[in-house]
């Protein structure tokens, strides 16, 4: 990518924010994990460029925080801003924790609201530890060390599991993707689970299949 392709870049996420919040969204999050083009830029294993954009942290990190303070200028403070990051490549040599504690630390001082911590995706055959909630240190770490809030993710399926990490502090939000597609009702399954009382209300468009 040229100077100018990056500009252009940070220009279109500025119209899809816009686009975004005339659609009455209320909720945004920047995609910076999984070896999409952000990530590509904060990993020294995939941003070979030796202009302002690569080599050191505060280089590779710079198409990131440049986009995520324009996007900013445009979203409402009242409005949360969330970035999505791949907290470790797993491998040697990669975008690590370390990095990623201090990049949490900027985006709060740019207006981001929560980090969502996953990881992964940049390198292939890196080796994952996959397992139950794998991924929950790292929303710790970053919570703890950045004075941020942290969502977990990551194979988390069961109702205490997720009750657990919340209560203990290792995150402040737990975030469900593909549990979902297996059980549409979880928070109800959940509810139950957990003893919780009270009506749980469903989104309007749900009510008549709840």
């Amino acid at each position: 990518m040229t100077e100018a392709d990056i500009a252009r870049v940070q220009h279109d996420f500025v119209a899809a924010t816009r686009r975004t919040l005339a659609a009455g969204y209320e909720w945004l999050e920047i995609h910076a994990a999984h070896g999409y083009l952000f990530h590509e830029f904060l990993s020294p294993r995939s941003n070979n460029r030796t202009d302002q954009y690569g080599g050191s942290f505060s280089n590779r990190i710079r198409f990131l925080m440049n986009t995520v303070g324009a996007v900013r200028g445009v979203w409402p403070d009242k409005l949360p801003l969330t970035v999505r990051l791949s907290c470790t490549d797993w491998v040697p040599g990669g975008w690590d924790l370390e990095q990623c504690v201090e990049l949490a630390r900027l985006l709060k001082a740019a207006g981001v609201d929560l980090i969502d911590c996953s990881s992964g995706g940049n390198v292939p055959d890196a080796p994952i530890p996959v397992g139950p909630g794998y991924q929950v240190p790292f929303a710790e770490r970053i919570r703890r060390e950045a004075a941020i809030a942290t969502a977990a993710v990551g194979l988390i399926t069961e109702p205490q599991q997720a009750a657990d990490i919340i209560a203990q502090g290792q995150a402040d939000l737990v975030l469900l993707g593909r549990e979902f597609l297996r059980d549409a009702y979880w928070p109800a399954h959940a509810q139950r689970t957990l003893g919780v009382k009270g009506a749980l209300t469903p989104p309007q468009q749900y009510m008549r299949a709840w």
